[in-house]
């Protein structure tokens, strides 16, 4: 499971026009899921998100607090095209994991920052739709790290 993750002063996520998830201060999160990824990938993904420390201390000690830490809001954005190669010209997504179960794991993402987080300060788009994703970048702060490459090796 690949993310990107973005420190935002707002961001919002429509469809059709219409906003459908939305933040103010916090993570803007883009999550592609590979095809060999499982529950076991989701799970950490949810608990690195809610753990990376890309905030401020109230001292002013840079890089030392998260999100939750903050009670800062966080917008999940699913998006297979993180895992999208170029064949020439063409991308080609073979590699990203295809509907239902992509879609249980990033769900599963999702409920898991819920479960260990507040649920209200967790925020998405809509699975599989075509998205416009406005953000705010502060900073600008854009990480990137993919469970398969960061992860502890599955037990």
């Amino acid at each position: 499971m690949k993310v990107v993750i973005q420190r935002v002063s707002r961001a919002c996520v429509r469809v059709d026009s219409e906003i459908v998830g939305q933040i103010q201060k916090g993570l803007c999160v883009l999550v592609g899921v590979h095809k060999t990824d499982t529950d076991f990938d989701a799970k950490w993904i949810a608990k690195k998100l809610l753990a990376v420390r890309l905030f401020e201390s109230d001292e002013g000690k840079t890089w030392n607090k998260s999100a939750k830490d903050h009670g800062f809001g966080i917008l999940a954005v699913s998006q297979f095209t993180l895992y999208a190669f170029l064949k020439g010209n063409k991308p080609d997504f073979h590699l990203a994991m295809g509907g239902d179960e992509a879609k249980r794991l990033f769900d599963l993402v999702v409920s898991e920052m819920k479960k260990n987080y507040q649920e209200n300060k967790i925020e998405t788009g809509v699975f599989g739709a075509m998205m416009e994703v406005d953000i705010v970048n502060d900073g600008p702060v854009t990480i990137e790290f993919d469970s398969t490459e960061s992860r502890p090796q599955k037990q």
